[in-house]
């Protein structure tokens, strides 16, 4: 049954990388065949627009008043000239159909190419439960979940000790949590915000504590990550009687520990304002062309290992670098315990330079890097910085350091789970895909006692594929560099063909993988 479902996802697989070939090549052919030497100059036209709407959205955030406005119509004008100019040549619709083939090929050659798409995340290890599990709740967070989840009476239900906050009066959660571990709590939990979850954590990790993640807050990021339900709060209870526990990276701003970032620069300038709360879109366009230009605020420098960012407007330092590659997964993390900071730097100043933002991660102005340490200097004695959310003024130089696997986190044993990340487009392998070159990953197989990597048992026999003293071999028992044996019928273990011993398609003595005889494949 096994096998059968692996040739089926196969099949399916090697017809999703065909169809994104033939997607991808007609998207490329339809204009030629249809416009000529036109096709070039569509192209041409259709960057000059992006670039030009780029620049009118870049001038639009750094001036005022009149051409403030006249930068705003020029960023919507000119996509709309390009679609007239394309509609009067009368090759609208070759665009139209080259985008759709272009967004059928991404589509489909992503399909071929994650074919896990079980949740990912760390699996945990089953732990008992806690004896004297304490909680800390914000009643305000996530716009009342804590009352309408009726998560107190449910944790204290659970045998869980629970302090509601002061919403009248400003309470210290780290002076919380640390009286509880001295009463003898063994487990810490918060339902709350990103930025009370960070403070609690610290704590947690400081003491060595499993920690409990609900998911209460507006955003919860840091749920997120771990996979856990942020729609039903509630379900995160369920830690306290059937968890599973792993370790994950805990970050550090000048002590101060935080789950998921600090930025710094014009962000955290304008969420520092007194007047955000009360109108922030005039606040932000108010602010951000003295911002963007730098003549407000500090000037700030950054240092990452060996790499200088001088004069960034922004600068984000993650905990554990976020996805880049995939828009739908940005803001996601794909691992929580790399043992590194992520660090994204943004510095445009100019209208090229905001034109060039829109290759990604490969644009001029656009810095992605990972390390152990970054420290963030500024022209000024002191920088605001926001810290999970909450709003800090910290002095100069600031330091940011990453703990790896310093914070026990106890989840549910039974939660959604983190979505795997779509590996980026890959043409070449998408090709040797659909000429059924290469096979695809194995599903993971159970663990075999004595094995705890879950490979095969070593009882005194040697595995299928690579036999000693030989080249690599393919458990179907060609070595003809990797190509598959015409004769496979299914896939066996590990996703290999399985094939009787014999002939392979180079007309070669194929190597036998279950006695270890044979010859070598012919074809080089």
């Amino acid at each position: 049954m096994g096998s059968t479902d692996t040739g089926a996802r196969d099949r399916t697989q090697r017809w999703s990388a065909l169809l994104a070939l033939a997607a991808g090549a007609a998207a490329a052919l339809v204009p030629l065949l249809f416009a000529g030497l036109r096709s070039f100059a569509l192209l041409g036209v259709g960057l000059a627009g992006l670039a030009v709407g780029a620049a009118g959205v870049w001038w639009m955030l750094t001036r005022r008043g009149l051409v403030r406005v006249l930068a705003g119509a020029l960023s919507v004008v000119a996509p709309a000239v390009v679609l007239v100019l394309y509609a009067s040549a009368g090759l609208l619709w070759v665009v139209l159909v080259c985008l759709a083939l272009c967004a059928l090929a991404v589509s489909a050659g992503g399909a071929a190419l994650s074919r896990d798409t079980q949740p990912g995340g760390p699996p945990g290890a089953r732990v008992p439960p806690p004896q004297s599990p304490f909680l800390i709740m914000n009643p305000r967070s996530g716009g009342g979940k804590v009352g309408r989840f009726r998560l107190k009476e449910r944790a204290e239900e659970l045998g869980a000790e629970v302090h509601l906050l002061d919403t009248a009066h400003h309470e210290d959660v780290v002076a919380l949590a640390r009286r509880a571990v001295d009463d003898g709590a063994d487990l810490l939990g918060v339902a709350g915000g990103d930025g009370t979850q960070a403070m609690v954590a610290g704590v947690a990790a400081e003491h060595g504590l499993p920690f409990v993640v609900i998911s209460a807050g507006t955003r919860n990021h840091f749920a997120l990550d771990l996979g856990l339900d942020r729609d039903d709060p509630a379900s995160c209870l369920d830690a306290l009687t059937d968890g599973v526990e792993f370790r994950v990276d805990l970050g550090f701003i000048d002590g101060r520990a935080f789950v998921n970032n600090a930025s710094f620069g014009t962000y955290a300038s304008v969420v520092q304002s007194p007047a955000y709360r009360d109108d922030k879109v005039r606040t932000i366009l108010e602010l951000l062309p003295d911002l963007l230009t730098h003549q407000r605020g500090p000037r700030l420098a950054v240092r990452v290992g060996g790499t200088a960012i001088d004069g960034p407007q922004a600068v984000l330092v993650s905990n554990n670098p976020y996805r880049m590659g995939d828009p739908a997964g940005l803001g996601r993390r794909e691992e929580l315990d790399a043992g590194v900071l992520g660090v994204l730097g943004v510095k445009v100043d100019n209208a090229a330079q905001a034109a060039g933002i829109l290759r990604g991660r490969h644009g001029p102005g656009l810095t992605v890097l990972t390390a152990q340490e970054v420290l963030v200097d500024a022209d000024e004695p002191e920088i605001q910085a926001g810290v999970d959310g909450e709003a800090l003024t910290l002095p100069t130089p600031v330091r940011c350091t990453i703990r790896p696997r310093a914070l026990r986190v106890r989840v549910p044993r039974r939660r959604p789970g983190v979505p795997r990340a779509k590996p980026p487009m890959d043409w070449r392998r998408l090709r040797r895909l659909a000429l059924a070159r290469e096979r695809p990953a194995a599903d993971p197989q159970p663990s075999t006692p004595g094995r705890p990597d879950g490979g095969p048992a070593a009882a005194g026999r040697r595995p299928l594929g690579r036999p000693p003293g030989r080249p690599w071999a393919t458990r179907s028992g060609c070595r003809g560099r990797g190509r598959r044996c015409r004769r496979a019928s299914r896939a066996g273990r590990g996703g290999w063909p399985r094939t009787a011993p014999g002939r392979c398609r180079h007309s070669c003595r194929s190597w036998d993988g279950r006695t270890g005889r044979g010859g070598g494949c012919s074809r080089r």
